[in-house]
């Protein structure tokens, strides 16, 4: 059961476990995983060791984004169960000792809201200022191209504005035309949104990962944003996040929502384009805004100057590079969040490891070794802790996601064979991540007696939980392991960070350090052995060997000051 008698910053020795509701577990064979599946997996996560649950949408939606475009934040939609049985999912996570972090979509709303069918019945609703509605550029008509009120491209492909044809209006949206835009400037919104957090929380849920949270403040007047050669619209990001007025709102939601209340609780923002600078004011705990942000510098490293799908080379450098100064830019103040995948990134080995399958466990192993010993508070998503991978998508009719298809679709229209586009797909497209989670080699790798919403990936006879239990170097087990060390190392949860051989072009190595005890974590993001330089190893060489990837790795990192490729080992001093 839970405890609600822990220090304030009890999230800095927890990890987190990040479910895809519709990828997780399905109950009912219908191919779409669902709640009562999820309850019925959570022995799998008591047994991993992770202390939240972050449960993806599953508020009642048309599903245009996958449950991102909400219609009734106080319901949740059918296809994925009921109100009753999310409030047993609360219950019987509380029971194993995990808490519920709810997923908090409140930038936008799906069209089909109360709130926007009641904005968009006439100018002159209630609810009209709750979104962003403008006139047509002046001198244009309405609904013709070059009349929306200024030029910015949405994040999903096309204009940033719909037309409405009936109020004479557009509305803004920067995802999916389905998923209009709520204005944060006004009072009665941000009411709205924290009676319903209350709610929530009343209902037992621990807290929210906000998602695109720093979008939320939109610039005096809208301005056009930049276009670059071959743009077909105006940079909307750089106008849109992080704006002046994010701080305030975000402290008006401690006071009103978090201030008074008597549990343990996280809030985690989204932040895409936030800066490791900005990230220390909203995480300084001073400032009550958010306990910890979810940055993209590092998952944004290896998109060209046409965007995420335009690939360009990246090193593993580039890599180290950015999530230490992270490191070390949160060292006093702040806080990080440490993720390599989510249900909007590909999966880790295929993207920053190696999925050959002579290596895909090393590197994974490794890829987790890393992760878990930095300082933040790690997530695992769904399938991660098997070594899932990416999936080698060859046509079309592959692809689910709308951000992919939005993009196809285009770039088709003006004349980019499908070809040329698919290799962008398969390294970086959300797909990746969206497949079933596998359970086991049998017919749909466990996931469900039906036919699956998207296809398992393939090998799912090879990769999967049942065959990982219990099994002395399975990925799986490894997860445990580093799991079970930031419960009980202080080092680890709350240590300092040096960052260590920075021009070593295949090792990542760093330490911390607390209270008298000292770690030392090597990896080897290679296949051939790397010799760890000399001095690194000076005085470590009577150190204990914590979580080694193998056996081989503990010994011959001390015997040789060798790592063979793609392991890693974490060394401890005490005293």
């Amino acid at each position: 059961m839970l405890s609600d008698d822990l220090p304030r910053d009890w999230w800095k020795r927890a990890v987190v476990y990040h479910v895809y509701p519709r990828s997780f577990s399905d109950s009912d064979g219908d191919g779409v995983g669902d709640l009562c599946g999820v309850i019925s997996r959570l022995a799998h996560l008591q047994r991993l060791g992770v202390d939240v649950l972050w449960l993806g949408p599953v508020y009642r939606s048309p599903q245009d984004d996958n449950g991102y475009d909400i219609s009734d934040y106080q319901d949740v939609d059918p296809l994925f169960g009921t109100l009753a049985d999310l409030d047993e999912l609360i219950a019987r996570a509380h029971e194993h000792g995990i808490r519920v972090l709810m997923d908090l979509v409140v930038n936008h709303t799906s069209d089909e809201h109360a709130w926007f069918v009641d904005s968009r019945s006439s100018r002159t609703s209630d609810r009209r200022d709750w979104y962003v509605w403008r006139p047509p550029r002046e001198g244009h008509v309405g609904g013709e191209p070059g009349a929306e009120p200024n030029n910015w491209g949405s994040f999903f492909s096309g204009s940033a504005w719909e037309w409405d044809a009936a109020t004479g209006e557009y509305y803004l949206h920067l995802f999916s035309r389905k998923q209009p835009d709520l204005d944060w400037e006004n009072p009665s919104v941000r009411e709205a949104v924290f009676t319903m957090m209350r709610w929530w929380l009343d209902r037992g849920v621990d807290g929210f990962r906000m998602d695109v949270i720093n979008l939320i403040d939109k610039p005096e007047g809208l301005p056009d944003g930049e276009l670059r050669p071959g743009d077909l619209w105006g940079q909307m990001f750089p106008l849109v996040a992080t704006g002046p007025r994010v701080h305030d709102h975000l402290q008006q939601m401690h006071r009103e929502v978090f201030a008074d209340h008597p549990r343990a609780f996280l809030t985690v923002g989204e932040m895409p384009g936030v800066t490791a600078e900005e990230a220390r004011l909203f995480t300084d705990p001073a400032r009550d805004e958010v306990d910890m942000v979810f940055q993209f510098e590092h998952v944004d490293l290896g998109g060209g100057p046409g965007g995420k799908f335009d690939r360009v080379p990246m090193g593993m450098p580039q890599l180290r590079e950015n999530l230490m100064h992270w490191q070390v830019e949160l060292a006093e103040v702040g806080w990080n969040s440490l993720y390599w995948n989510n249900h909007d990134q590909p999966r880790v080995v295929s993207r920053f490891g190696d999925d050959d399958p002579a290596w895909r466990e090393r590197s994974a192993r490794t890829l987790a070794t890393v992760l878990h010993t930095l300082r933040g508070t790690p997530y695992v998503y769904q399938g991660e802790e098997l070594g899932m991978t990416n999936v080698p998508f060859s046509s079309p009719a592959d692809f689910r996601d709308i951000e992919s298809l939005n993009y196809v679709r285009e770039q088709t229209a003006a004349g980019v064979p499908f070809e040329d586009l698919l290799p962008g797909l398969r390294a970086v497209g959300r797909d990746n991540a969206r497949t079933p989670v596998q359970w086991s080699g049998a017919p749909h790798a466990g996931f469900t007696t039906g036919e699956p919403w998207i296809p398992v990936a393939p090998g799912h006879a090879e990769v999967n939980a049942e065959s990982q239990v219990g099994v002395e170097g399975s990925v799986l087990e490894h997860y445990r392991a580093l799991i079970a060390l930031r419960h009980d190392e202080r080092a680890v949860s709350h240590g300092t960070v040096t960052p260590l051989a920075m021009d070593h072009p295949d090792l990542w190595a760093f330490a911390r350090g607390h209270e008298g005890t000292r770690l030392l974590t090597l990896a080897s993001f290679t296949r051939e052995p790397v010799r760890v330089p000399a001095d690194l190893l000076a005085g470590w060489q009577d150190a204990e060997v914590l979580v080694p990837t193998s056996p081989e790795a503990a010994r011959s990192v001390l015997a040789d000051g060798v790592l063979p490729g793609w392991e890693s080992v974490v060394l401890r001093l005490r005293g």
